[in-house]
């Protein structure tokens, strides 16, 4: 079985092919998927959507676009929000230097915000990082080392070995997209061969980010298989075996998600 630990399926590029694209995921063994939440006030579509299907789950949190929109949102309201057995991570959020589309300020203060809701909670807190690297390393770290660790994966990797490794000192977990499969890639490729096994995730952003064979598509969560495929030749290992590394380590760090390994 593959999860794809990072997708939007509450987005309207799926609203005509729901249960279709679910279908397609299964025929190609992917079992489980975390629907994201972008913004809280958007966050019952989200939940709805998890509610609706019974191989998907989901988190509560805002993205770093939308950050300076809803710095009201305390930790105490994401704890809330996350008490429903359909919620299995906290987030995303965040830095995005690449687009600036919030002040940065604000993304700080909302990213600080959600990891004191995945302290509290246990719940992972999944991190938008790009662009961004040293003051991400800096804020994770100084949280780890004030209030201790707490359970996190950095999501679509696409940045600098140094935070990868210091994230993993830090008991992050790493999930690659399908960036990894793109040509001028090497150099994540590289990182995604030294990352302990233990740590590894994969993912889609579905619906962004399709993966050779289908990139300049529309993603979607079935075509995870590609991203793995890949892993697994960067690591040396079948299909199989990175499907079945992969979702170990998901039902290790989404232990709510309840999937079995």
């Amino acid at each position: 079985m593959l999860v794809d630990s990072h997708c939007h399926l509450d987005f309207p590029d799926f609203d005509d092919e729901r249960d279709a694209l679910l279908q397609r995921a299964a025929d190609v063994g992917v079992g489980h998927m975390v629907t994201i939440s972008t913004r809280v006030k958007a966050f019952e579509n989200v939940l709805r959507l998890a509610e609706t299907y019974p191989q998907v789950t989901c988190s509560v949190g805002t993205h770093p676009h939308n950050a300076d929109e809803e710095l009201d949102v305390s930790a105490d309201e994401l704890v809330r929000l996350a008490e429903h057995p359909k919620v299995v991570a906290i987030g995303e959020a965040g830095l995005d230097y690449y687009y600036d589309n919030a002040p940065r300020e604000a993304q700080a203060q909302g990213l600080k915000t959600h990891i004191e809701a995945a302290r509290w909670t246990g719940l992972p807190l999944v991190i938008h990082a790009r662009s961004a690297d040293d003051d991400m390393i800096a804020i994770l770290e100084e949280a780890t080392e004030t209030d201790g660790p707490f359970p996190m994966v950095l999501h679509c990797f696409s940045s600098g070995a140094e935070l990868a490794r210091r994230g993993v000192a830090l008991g992050a977990y790493v999930s690659f997209s399908g960036i990894l499969t793109f040509k001028t890639a090497q150099a994540l490729r590289d990182i995604a061969a030294e990352v302990p096994e233990d740590r590894l995730l994969v993912e889609t952003d579905a619906p962004y980010l399709a993966p050779v064979p289908n990139r300049g598509k529309r993603n979607e969560p079935a075509f995870v298989s590609h991203t793995a495929s890949v892993l697994g030749q960067v690591r040396g290992m079948d299909p199989r075996a990175i499907a079945d590394i992969t979702t170990a380590n998901f039902a290790r760090l989404f232990q709510k998600a309840k999937i079995a390994a």
